[in-house]
């Protein structure tokens, strides 16, 4: 199961291809949110099959605001595609 903080790369649906954090979890599926089309305060249910982790973690700090896990997920998207 995926733990709070780990970061996933959305492999279906509308967000396809999207860095996303876990913020939680439920039967089969994980509530994710990126700070954007997804604040923190009202999270996306995926189910586990879509969503892969890219073996990366977040810490609390940098999940307290939409403002600051935007900016996380900014970093590694740039940091992962190469463009820094």
């Amino acid at each position: 199961m995926l733990e709070r903080g780990t970061v996933v790369r959305s492999s279906a649906g509308r967000d396809k291809g999207r860095l996303l954090a876990v913020v939680g979890s439920e039967q089969k599926k994980v509530l994710v949110c990126d700070g954007k089309e997804r604040p923190v305060e009202r999270p996306k249910s995926k189910n586990i099959r879509h969503v892969e982790s890219i073996g990366i973690s977040l810490n609390e700090s940098e999940m307290q605001t939409n403002r600051m896990l935007k900016k996380a997920l900014g970093r590694l998207n740039a940091e992962i595609n190469g463009n820094t």
